[in-house]
């Protein structure tokens, strides 16, 4: 989209250039030109004018006109500074602290309060109110986070905008009328939603505060620090609020190409796992069955001589947190110092994964390829390509729980520029409501469904579905528009992409693909070589196990030692309680981690983990931004840089890295991911860099050079453990099979270490629940709350029933991340049965 034109005015007989078509109040700054505002937040969307705190002389128009509301043109003249309009501003601070309460000693707002400073600098600096204020009950809780004084409250409407337009919760509402209005939420409900900790940040007064926040600091008590959240894939940009080296609150940071100045609860109130008391802060060595503390020195040796031992019998799982200089510095180690191909970064597998009838051990070239082509800087859109695509198709996730900004991207698309949105995924989707076309498929099925598509697309070598998949299928595509379309997609089995991408000219600027993976650093991981398939830069290397793999491996003993960097396999990965079963079967367990975990508790060695707060490197959001982590606070107890301690890992190994430093670190991944070529950390700065928009992107591997495909073209590879549906097929329902269901999971935005950690996040902490279509539930005699028991193949997992109409029949679901069995569940055809019932 084209910049738009500069227009001319003057402001106070100031000239001004700006942007046409821009807000007065904006345009103003380019003229150093304040003018105060309340209610105006460009972030919200259209102004609403609410306040009238803004208002100005425009020659030519005879009453003052709200600046927030008024789109400048060429040749506008502008008064700020008038008698009428100084007159006009004073009284409307005047009316606002006729009834707001003189507390700003106390409140947590002073110091940083706009209304503090509009007070200042634009009211009539005395009181002329005699009468008694206005009182409301104070605080009490909105929510169990947020603590509401309504006596504050100047009706500016921001975090009632927020709630009904940018999230679409639409819990919060003004109440009553006149002086006894009030903002509230229907019948005193609690208000719960992902994103309600942002209207803490928009209230321009004390009215809303952070629970876990108040009265623990003043603004000249604190320091900022700016970083990036690392707690899920949006990659959010935060500052961090430190005070006495403890982090005491977290905001946003604005960087619309990334979060558009939002951020999830997760994100705002997770800082304090950072600041846990459970936390290890020293190496432990196992000695006598149990984990003791111990020194670097000692944990170190005792590292490197099982790794040694070990030698190519080594395998490492790279958790999604890790950086990209902790993925590549782990998987160097192994690679070159211990002779060992098996790295791996994805719980689930990845774009390119392999059929397990081969068992994770097809061609390496032909999984690389399934990479390169999906990843191409071709088909990369970026985030704010969301923002100018005229229709958008989310595929196989929901955003609100893999990556929650992107939920609230999407939605603004949506809402602001009319974006057509399609919604294709096996679990219903927040987003449906507001999408133009919906369609289900069986849990497993993507690359069925995808394959469907592709046809209604009119990609070649592609056959069009007969039956429910090929109407749903045609539906989609009707939505889509070509040169226009952004796809937002998860899954390990969608390569039939390359075809819809070809099919929708998804090549063209403003259009591409946007993956959504597991972990929030999953691209760089993989783009630094923690993969099974692909070395740094996606090389070719010699070909190891992927993560099922490198399990039954430990186990059968093939495999005597892991790596283990920021995972814990046993509740994040497939077969959970396998992987317990694995690690405790292997020689030498090395463990980085914050905290004792189910895998730390199997390990032998553990080296203490940095949180995002204290780390220096970087992380690739999934468009392919390259971003800075700073630290903001310095590292608890005997925590080191990671960077540091395997770059000493590798030198006992003897392997010498040449690593001192973290612009070290990121210069070696320069060196041999070709597309990162000669980045650094100033060249990054603090809103980040697409490598895709950099010189070096021409390096991408090309297709040729990864190996040509043995298949016929446009077939879908067979999603794992299970053959590919024919056309015509509806995607494997099972509602006829009685009392037999196939299950999908989905890792809930809460089912995740840091709601465990914080205490703030705990009530959120999801219960394990089988989601049900009505006609199924009946047929099997359940009703909502009932505990069941879902089995198949021996494993079972207990749950509690939640019918939901738009479950597709024959589909169930269960939440990964809980610490069960459910994972292992996932794509399976399983018995339901209530519980304590015979199987």
């Amino acid at each position: 989209m084209p910049d738009p034109p500069r227009i001319t005015l003057l402001v106070d007989g100031v000239e001004v250039e700006a942007p046409h078509g821009a807000m007065l109040v904006d345009a103003a700054k380019h003229g150093d030109v304040e003018i105060p505002v309340f209610c105006y937040e460009p972030k919200l969307g259209h102004p609403v004018g609410a306040c009238r705190m803004c208002v100005v002389e425009i020659e030519g128009i005879p009453k003052l006109q709200t600046a927030c509301s008024t789109p400048v043109r060429d040749g506008m003249v502008v008064y700020t500074q008038t008698e009428r309009v100084k007159e006009a501003q004073s009284a409307v601070v005047e009316f606002l602290l006729v009834n707001h309460p003189l507390d700003c000693p106390v409140c947590d707002k002073g110091g940083e309060c706009p209304l503090q400073d509009v007070a200042m600098g634009w009211g009539p600096g005395r009181s002329r109110s005699v009468d008694p204020k206005r009182h409301f009950q104070k605080p009490i809780p909105l929510s169990p986070l947020i603590k509401i004084d309504r006596e504050r409250c100047i009706l500016c409407y921001r975090c009632v905008r927020f709630s009904q337009e940018v999230a679409e919760d639409e819990q919060l509402q003004l109440l009553e009328r006149g002086s006894s209005t009030f903002v509230g939420t229907f019948d005193n409900r609690p208000y719960i939603a992902p994103f309600h900790g942002n209207i803490i940040e928009l209230c321009p007064v004390g009215a809303l505060t952070s629970d876990a926040y108040r009265f623990r600091a003043r603004p000249w008590d604190i320091e900022d620090a700016g970083t990036v959240c690392t707690l899920c894939p949006s990659q959010c940009n935060i500052k961090l609020t430190v005070r006495d080296e403890r982090i005491e609150r977290v905001l946003a940071r604005d960087n619309v190409d990334v979060d558009d100045g939002w951020l999830c609860d997760k994100g705002r109130f997770g800082y304090q796992m950072a600041e846990s008391g459970q936390r290890i802060t020293e190496p432990l060595i196992r000695a006598g069955g149990e984990l003791r503390p111990a020194g670097w020195a000692e944990a170190l040796e005792a590292a490197a001589a099982g790794l040694r031992e070990a030698g190519e019998r080594t395998a490492a799982i790279v958790g999604g947190s890790s950086s990209n200089e902790d993925g590549y510095l782990a998987q160097r180690i192994v690679r070159k110092a211990l002779g060992s191909p098996h790295v791996e970064s994805r719980p689930s597998g990845g774009p390119g994964v392999e059929s397990r009838r081969t068992g994770g051990r097809g061609p390496a070239g032909f999984l690389r390829q399934g990479l390169v082509e999906l990843s191409a800087p071709r088909l990369a859109a970026s985030v704010s390509d969301l923002d100018r695509a005229e229709s958008i198709l989310v595929l196989g996730t929901d955003p609100l729980h893999s990556m929650p900004i992107l939920d609230l991207r999407i939605r603004k698309a949506v809402r602001l520029r009319g974006a057509r949105l399609a919604v294709a995924t096996d679990r219903p989707s927040v987003l449906d409501g507001g999408a133009e076309e919906t369609a289900r498929y069986a849990p497993g099925f993507v690359g069925g469904f995808v394959s469907a598509l592709a046809a209604e697309l009119g990609a070649a070598g592609y056959e069009r579905a007969r039956g429910e998949l090929g109407a749903d299928a045609e539906r989609i595509a009707g939505a889509l528009k070509p040169g226009s379309t952004v796809i937002v997609w998860a899954g390990p089995d969608a390569r039939g992409l390359v075809g819809c991408a070809r099919a929708l000219r998804l090549e063209e600027d403003g259009a591409g693909l946007i993956e959504v993976p597991e972990g929030a650093n999953g691209r760089g991981l993989r783009e630094v070589g923690c993969l099974p398939v692909a070395g740094p830069g996606l090389s070719d290397v010699e070909q190891g196990l992927d993560a099922s793999g490198i399990r039954d491996a430990l186990e059968a003993g093939s495999l005597e030692a892991a790596l283990l960097v920021n995972a814990d396999p046993i509740r994040d990965f497939a077969g959970g309680p396998a992987w317990g079963e694995a690690l405790g079967k292997a020689k030498l367990v090395l463990a980085v981690s914050m905290f004792e975990d189910a895998s730390t508790r199997q390990a032998d060695v553990v080296f203490p983990a940095e949180s995002y707060a204290e780390k220096e490197g970087t992380v690739t959001h999934p468009d392919g931004r390259l971003q800075r982590l700073r630290p903001g606070t310095p590292h608890p107890g005997g925590v080191r840089p990671m960077w540091e301690v395997l770059a000493e890992l590798g030198a006992l190994l003897g392997e010498e890295t040449g690593v001192e430093s973290a612009p070290d670190a990121l210069a070696a991944i320069a060196s041999e991911v070709p597309f990162y070529a000669g980045i650094s950390h100033e060249e990054i700065g603090g809103t980040g860099i697409r490598w895709q928009e950099r010189a070096a992107a021409r390096y991408w591997p090309r297709v040729d050079d990864v190996g040509a495909r043995d298949e016929v073209p446009g077939r879908e590879v067979e999603p794992a453990g299970r053959t590919a549906p024919e056309p015509g097929d509806t995607g494997g329902r099972a509602e006829d099979v009685d009392g037999v269901i196939r299950v999908g999971t989905y890792r809930d935005l809460w089912a995740a270490e840091v709601t465990d950690r914080s205490p703030a996040l705990r009530f959120l902490a999801p219960r394990q629940a089988l989601e049900l279509a009505p006609r199924d539930a009946a047929r099997l005699g359940l009703g909502s709350g009932h505990e069941v028991e879902v089995r198949s193949n021996g494993t079972s997992v207990r749950a509690r029933v939640s019918i939901h109409e738009r479950v597709k029949p024959g589909s169930g679901f269960l939440i990964e991340g809980l610490g069960d069995r459910a994972a292992s569940l996932r794509g399976e055809l399983v018995e339901i049965s209530k519980a304590g019932e015979p199987e």
